[in-house]
């Protein structure tokens, strides 16, 4: 009896030994698992979103070698479009994305549709949006570039309308709706979002994203929410198995000239890190109409505090507790 009750002790310590583990290292295993079951399908996947921009003499640039761990910051251009039929393509979403693997920490500095500012490759002013009208990805990051004055290391456009298929694939997104979202303008598209839902649809949330008849800066926020919430619920790890059919859903609504190995090296660098911290910080505006047109004329001080928060973002030398935060001045901010 003794020996048996020994035996049934050992394993009872070897099932707690093996649960504990299993959970100390559930990141990790999810990694091991990702590498052995699913690495193959998403460089796949993402290979067809794989798209390098062309250099001014019209030949591609030569890309990069993939990088296994990216330990300096780094820069992404994020497009958000939101197209519709017999619409042209504009962006919608402009942030100025700084993300520091070592740090697990991203910095999103968001720049209205309607920003006024030199369209560079277009020779004239004009909405900001407009670039991407003009002359795609390209003249949307060289026009970004002018206006920060920093570089664009990649870029990634995303079309709000596959996002919304995948975010009815992930099984909705949390979104802090504390009352009703009415979209009842004359001239714009009727609906109607209901506050306080524990999980929200893609319809839903993109009706959120597309709602406009508050404030640019309210809009842009909630660009950042919705980003930043897809962002968590497809990082989540019983989410993990869905990554491949999520990007095929994606399609050709998902384009960057970040190569595949390097995605999925830094997916799960973040993965195993430490709980990803973003930063947000939005470019103002002034209103103002030239020939009947509406623009905002971004605020000196506030480009300028953009400018001053990617230098210290994106110098690997910044201790990750002394990089230069947005200020409670927009942080306080809360958004419908």
């Amino acid at each position: 009896m003794k020996k048996r009750t020994k035996i049934y002790i050992s394993i009872a310590v070897a099932i707690f030994l093996v649960a504990g583990g299993a959970y100390l290292f559930r990141k990790q295993l999810a990694v091991m698992a990702f590498d052995l079951f699913l690495s193959n399908r998403v460089e796949s996947s993402l290979q067809k979103s794989y798209q390098p921009l062309e250099s001014k003499d019209n030949m591609p640039i030569k890309p990069a070698e993939p990088v296994v761990y990216e330990n300096k910051p780094f820069s992404v251009l994020l497009l958000g479009s939101d197209q519709r039929k017999n619409e042209p393509a504009r962006s919608d979403t402009l942030i100025y994305a700084v993300v520091r693997p070592k740090d697990s920490k991203v910095l999103l500095v968001s720049i209205p549709r309607d920003t006024y500012t030199e369209i560079i490759g277009k020779g004239k002013k004009d909405k900001i949006t407009h670039a991407f009208a003009f002359g795609g990805e390209q003249m949307s990051k060289d026009t970004v570039e002018a206006f920060l004055d920093h570089k664009v290391d990649y870029y990634a456009t995303i079309n709000f309308q596959g996002l919304k298929d995948a975010v009815n694939a992930l099984g909705g997104v949390e979104l802090p709706i504390q009352k009703d979202i009415v979209n009842k303008g004359r001239d714009h598209e009727k609906f109607t979002v209901k506050a306080n839902k524990p999980i929200y649809n893609g319809e839903e949330a993109l009706n959120y994203v597309r709602y406009r008849e508050d404030s640019d800066f309210n809009r842009t926020k909630r660009q950042q929410v919705f980003l930043d919430a897809v962002a968590n619920r497809m990082l989540h790890l019983n989410q993990i198995s869905k990554i491949p059919d999520l990007l095929d859903i994606m399609g050709d609504n998902f384009q960057t000239d970040m190569q595949p190995q390097f995605i999925i090296d830094l997916a799960k660098q973040i993965l195993t890190g430490s709980e990803a911290q973003i930063s947000s910080y939005t470019i103002m505006g002034e209103g103002m109409r030239i020939g009947g047109v509406y623009y905002d004329k971004p605020i000196e001080k506030d480009v300028d505090k953009a400018k001053a928060l990617i230098d210290s973002w994106k110098d690997s030398n910044t201790p990750s507790d002394q990089l230069m935060q947005p200020g409670d001045d927009q942080d306080k901010k809360t958004v419908q």
